[in-house]
């Protein structure tokens, strides 16, 4: 195995359509440092920025993903970096793919495609993929609005991360008042949109990408993106989950028992986040959120390519599983196996 480095988001994005993430500098480091204390702890030969890493301080863990960063772990002879952080296109570590490095994690630039989260809805819808119905709000129509929709609906930026930003109105007034601080902070830019809420059960469902994988300690190559089993979500805050940085999830969610697992709803929603995976090309894991209608068929109405990789490795994080890894645990794999399943899926560039 080659030496291995952690990334984590050291840089803010540049802004795009007149819109910046909602994000601060020093995302990830925390996920980032877990990943490298387990990977560590069983012995990968993961390279870390200082020689004996305080294993309460996250930065000790992951070189930011700056040409500094990224420099930095390359003198250090890393030829595998783990990309635990925001990508999009013309990230620095793009300069470095084609000079011979693996990679865990999207293709930046895809990424950035596909964090649009309504050029994603469109995409979906295209291909018979079932979202909510949604519509674009922009600051030049807000105030002569022509809805079709009906109340209650859930307003959102178009691009954001989780839950952040996402709001239920359910009123007229209450979706002008909220548009007018919304475009005043100009958090989220100059346009946001709305879909029909779901008053069903939500679930979540992480992706992984075709590959090799040791499950049940057998190797197997599996030749199209799979779901590991689905999470369900709950205590919901006016509507909606509440944004993982707030509240851990496994105070919130919980993977559907073997029963529900085997209902043909789950089952068609799988085949729907699945054929999603494959038209967008993931390298790995994502996080699609569905939520069910009032008939208790599953729409898809978000898409992470980026979900959270927390982990119990160090002792002061023994609550953080992720979604992901309460998913994995259903089909007997632990945090390390999560791990290193998703290292065997790093890649390489080619031109």
């Amino acid at each position: 195995m080659n030496r291995i480095a952690i990334l984590y988001q050291a840089q803010l994005p540049p802004t795009k359509d007149g819109i910046q993430k909602p994000m601060k500098v020093g995302g990830y480091s925390d996920s980032g440092a877990d990943i490298a204390f387990e990977l560590l702890e069983n012995n990968l030969d993961v390279i870390t920025p200082v020689e004996n890493p305080d294993i309460t301080n996250d930065k000790d863990w992951v070189f930011p993903d700056t040409k500094d960063g990224i420099e930095a772990a390359l003198q250090k002879g890393v030829k595998i970096f783990w990309l635990n952080t925001v990508l999009y296109q013309q990230h620095t570590i793009e300069r470095y793919l084609y000079k011979g490095i693996k990679v865990v994690g999207q293709v930046p630039s895809l990424v950035d495609v596909y964090d649009d989260k309504l050029f994603t809805n469109s995409l979906l819808k295209s291909h018979n993929i079932p979202i909510p119905k949604n519509k674009l709000i922009t600051i030049k129509n807000y105030n002569n609005l022509s809805l079709e929709l009906e109340f209650p609906l859930v307003l959102k930026p178009i691009r954001g991360r989780g839950s952040q930003g996402v709001t239920r109105i359910d009123s007229r007034y209450e979706l002008n008042e909220s548009l007018d601080k919304l475009f005043s902070d100009n958090q989220y830019g100059k346009a946001v949109y709305v879909e029909q809420y779901l008053e069903g059960q939500e679930i979540t469902i992480t992706v992984m990408p075709k590959g090799k994988y040791w499950i049940n300690n057998n190797e197997e190559y599996i030749s199209t993106p799979w779901c590991l089993p689905a999470v369900k979500r709950f205590n919901h805050n006016k509507g909606i989950a509440p944004y993982n940085g707030i509240t851990a999830v496994i105070e919130n969610s919980e993977v559907l028992d073997d029963e529900e697992l085997q209902t043909n709803e789950i089952q068609e929603v799988y085949q729907h986040c699945i054929k999603s995976a494959d038209l967008i090309g993931i390298k790995a894991p994502i996080r699609i959120d569905c939520r069910a209608n009032n008939q208790g068929k599953y729409l898809l109405f978000d898409l992470n390519m980026k979900p959270n990789m927390t982990g119990p490795s160090r002792p002061h994080r023994k609550r953080q599983d992720s979604l992901t890894l309460l998913s994995a645990r259903k089909i007997g794999w632990n945090y390390l196996d999560l791990l290193r399943n998703m290292l065997n899926q790093r890649w390489k560039a080619s031109r």
